[in-house]
C-alpha cells in the first residue's frame, strides 16, 4: 500500500509555486510580446542595415543562455543600485528574453503576407496605418501564432531558472518538499501534473484559435 507524507498543506505550498510561475510567466509573456511587436515592425520596416544596433542586442538575449542572464541582471541592478527584488528583476530579464525570440516571429509574421496583396491595398487609397490594420495584422497574427504559443509554453518552463535568484516558483517549491520528506518521485510527479494544468488551456486555445481561423482561408 501507498504511503505519502506530502499533506495538503504541503500541495497548497505547490500551489503558491504555480502561482508564481503564472505571475511571473504572464508579466513577462506580456510585456515582451509589446516590445517583441514594436521591434519586429520596426525591423520590418528599417531594414537589417538600421535596425542592425538594435538587432545585434537582441541576438545577445536568443544566445546567452538565461541562467546567464537571470544572475547577470540580478549583479547588474545590484551594481547599480536600483534595488529592484528577485520578482522585478526576473521579469525584466524575462520580458528582455521574450522580447528578443517574439521579434522575429512579428518579422516573420509580417513577410510572410504577400507583398502584392498590401499593394492591392495602397492602391485602393489605404493609408499606412489602415494596411497595417486591416490587411497585415490578421494575415501576420495567424501566422505568427503557433509560433508565439510555443514561446509562451517555453517562457513558462524556462521560468524555473528564476528558482536561481530565491523566488519560490513551482520547481523550487518542489525541490523544498523533496528535501524535507524525500519522496522524489512522487513530488515530481506532482510539480509536472501542475505544469501540465497550467500550460493545457493554453496550448489548447491556440490550437482553437487556429481551427476558428482556418475556414477563412
Amino acid at each position: 500500500m501507498f504511503n505519502t507524507a506530502l499533506t495538503w498543506n504541503d500541495l497548497l505550498f505547490l500551489a503558491q509555486g504555480a502561482g508564481m510561475t503564472l505571475a511571473v510567466t504572464g508579466l513577462s509573456v506580456a510585456a515582451g510580446t509589446v516590445l517583441g511587436v514594436i521591434f519586429g515592425v520596426m525591423r520590418f520596416q528599417l531594414g537589417p542595415y538600421w535596425f542592425a544596433p538594435l538587432t545585434f542586442l537582441l541576438d545577445i538575449f536568443r544566445s546567452v543562455p538565461l541562467l546567464i542572464q537571470l544572475v547577470l541582471g540580478n549583479a547588474l541592478q545590484s551594481i547599480m543600485r536600483l534595488g529592484w527584488p528577485p520578482f522585478t528583476t526576473s521579469c525584466v530579464v524575462l520580458s528582455l528574453y521574450t522580447a528578443a525570440y517574439c521579434t522575429e516571429i512579428v518579422r516573420g509574421g509580417i513577410s510572410a503576407v504577400p507583398p502584392n496583396t498590401r499593394r492591392a491595398g495602397r492602391s485602393l487609397g489605404l493609408t499606412w496605418s489602415q494596411d497595417m490594420r486591416y490587411i497585415v495584422t490578421p494575415l501576420a497574427v495567424r501566422v505568427s501564432l503557433p509560433a508565439w504559443i510555443g514561446l509562451t509554453l517555453g517562457v513558462m518552463k524556462d521560468s524555473a531558472l528564476v528558482l536561481w535568484l530565491g523566488l519560490i516558483e513551482l520547481l523550487r517549491a518542489s525541490q523544498i518538499l523533496v528535501t524535507r520528506l524525500q519522496e522524489p518521485l512522487f513530488i515530481l510527479l506532482i510539480c509536472g501534473a501542475f505544469y501540465f494544468i497550467i500550460s493545457f488551456p493554453v496550448a489548447r486555445f491556440g490550437g482553437y484559435l487556429e481551427k476558428r481561423w482556418s475556414p477563412n482561408d
